[in-house]
């Protein structure tokens, strides 16, 4: 009966991971993968976190028990957003106005088979993303004028990542690891920018290319509008593949204590590409759309370096911390668009962001009593945005988490796996040209429920 109810929980899982968006709380980034890491505040660096540790430190398959693994899961995240008006007190609240928004679902598999020294696998899992669904009736879709332009404003990110890992026992102490990653990222974007943000931008020398002529001459131009959307789960306006790589080693000072390091490499992943229409909104001619090809030129997963220990106080109790560092600043400095009309001309907008490095401290413990572990754990991280850039459609604003969840072992080949976790309400401000118009205060929070189901062979 319990395999058979194992079973039913799997296909659930498999069929559920089929239909996927995303979102992230690390900024883009997931803050843990698998409902293990998740429950104990994403720390995954030097214990055993099972197939998922192929995503954080792959040396950590080494600590897995002999045989084969197979893990499916599923991550939901439901977001709360809130952009305020702070001029007028009006706000726009992010909600599911169409069929890509959340909540979030995103996808895990995974498949390991450890043979002697050696821990093989593969798997998919979503690595993080960011989501936000204004609609098109709030200020935010508001000409400089105060003219409704009927136009929407909303974003989605999705990046998936699918490693083919490796993990070798050296002795009894050391294990070294590494995978090599295909990655995949997709961007839908709509977004409405004022007549005094284009002219910011003019300004600023961040706009060029043969079409700026072409806004110029119109009698009172208003706005410009870029859309970028494909209303389905998973397509994207814009996408690209490309690869990444991580390496990681574990080592155990005792059979309690264990130290942990892995580094991800700063991800290499082709120019996002798609079609795209860029409506110029103006007080006289009204809505003068564009079709044409949009490129995101460059946008890139950051590097990050994490140092992890785990402790364990006695047989049932255990202790685990582990630091990050998240090189943003390498890969967010601006967000580079160029736009190609299909009956000629071109535009490139230069969008500043110049995020900062973050640091994370995540702490977590895990308590088993019979077929049950109890986890918990919390996540504080540095601010990686900076209020003076906010555009009110990437709000990846969260620092701070708290988790807790449970695994229970149905028998020793079939367990399941749950976590939840909480992301506290984070606000920021920005009133400065050019990535808002209006001066805005944003307000983000989010829950986040992980299940998996593995079956050991």
């Amino acid at each position: 009966m319990r395999q058979i109810q194992a079973r039913h929980l799997a296909a659930a899982c498999m069929l559920a991971a089929l239909s996927a968006g995303a979102s992230a709380t690390d900024v883009f980034r997931l803050e843990g993968f698998g409902p293990i890491s998740r429950a104990m505040g994403g720390t995954a660096t030097a214990y055993d976190v099972g197939a998922s540790g192929m995503m954080s430190n792959p040396a950590t398959l080494s600590l897995m028990a002999s045989g084969t693994q197979l893990h499916l899961g599923l991550d939901v995240v439901t977001t709360d957003i809130d952009t305020r008006n702070r001029a007028t007190g009006e706000t726009a609240s992010s909600d599911t106005h169409s069929k890509n928004r959340g909540p979030y679902a995103a996808p895990e598999i995974a498949y390991t088979h450890r043979i002697g020294p050696w821990t093989l696998g593969a798997g998919a899992f979503a690595q993080g993303g960011l989501g936000t669904e204004y609609g098109k009736a709030s200020f935010l879709s508001r000409t400089t004028s105060g003219a409704n332009s009927q136009l929407e404003n909303s974003s989605r990110l999705l990046v998936l990542n699918i490693p083919f890992a490796a993990s070798y026992a050296v002795n009894d102490r050391l294990s070294v690891g590494g995978s090599l990653d295909a990655m995949w990222m997709g961007l839908n974007l709509d977004m409405l920018l004022g007549a005094d943000q284009v002219g910011a931008l003019i300004g600023g020398g961040r706009i060029n290319g043969s079409l700026l002529p072409v806004l110029g001459s119109l009698p009172a131009l208003d706005g410009a509008h870029f859309s970028v959307t494909k209303n389905q789960p998973i397509a994207s306006g814009v996408d690209a593949w490309g690869v990444g790589a991580k390496l990681g080693l574990t080592y155990k000072l005792s059979t309690e204590t264990t130290l942990g390091a892995s580094y991800s490499l700063k991800s290499r992943i082709s120019d996002l590409e798609g079609n795209a229409t860029l409506t110029a909104v103006d007080r006289v001619a009204g809505k003068v759309p564009l079709a044409g090809k949009l490129r995101i030129r460059d946008l890139q997963m950051p590097a990050s370096l994490t140092l992890g220990l785990s402790q364990r106080i006695n047989d049932a109790w255990m202790v685990t911390a582990d630091l990050s560092r998240v090189f943003w600043k390498d890969v967010m400095k601006n967000i580079d668009v160029g736009f190609e009309a299909n009956g000629g001309g071109n535009l490139n907008i230069l969008l500043p962001q110049e995020y900062k490095d973050q640091t994370i401290l995540a702490l977590g413990t895990a308590y088993r009593t019979g077929n049950w572990t109890l986890r918990g754990g919390a996540r504080v991280a540095s601010q990686a945005l900076r209020p003076a850039l906010l555009f009110a459609v990437i709000p990846a604003t969260p620092t701070k988490h708290l988790s807790a969840g449970f695994s229970y072992d149905f028998s020793q080949q079939d367990s399941v796996h749950l976590a939840y976790s909480h992301a506290f309400e984070q606000s920021m401000s920005n009133a400065s040209l050019p990535n808002t118009s209006a001066p805005i205060d944003v307000h983000h929070s989010q829950d986040n429920l992980t299940v998996a189901y593995t079956r050991r062979f």
